[in-house]
């Protein structure tokens, strides 16, 4: 797995993590789980394509 693509799937459970705490906190919202759902299409299709 590339730099960039580990930093992506890092950044996709952190972004989890907080979209958790802040439904868990304030409630939920769902703008905040639809950016999540981008992030995380968006790190798989990193993770799946091949590196040219």
């Amino acid at each position: 797995m590339p730099g960039s693509t580990k930093s992506m799937g890092v950044a996709t459970v952190a972004a989890l993590v907080a979209v958790t705490g802040y439904t868990v906190a304030l409630g939920s919202n769902g703008w905040l789980w639809f950016g999540w759902i981008v992030l995380g299409l968006i790190t798989l299709t990193m993770a799946l394509s091949k590196p040219v």
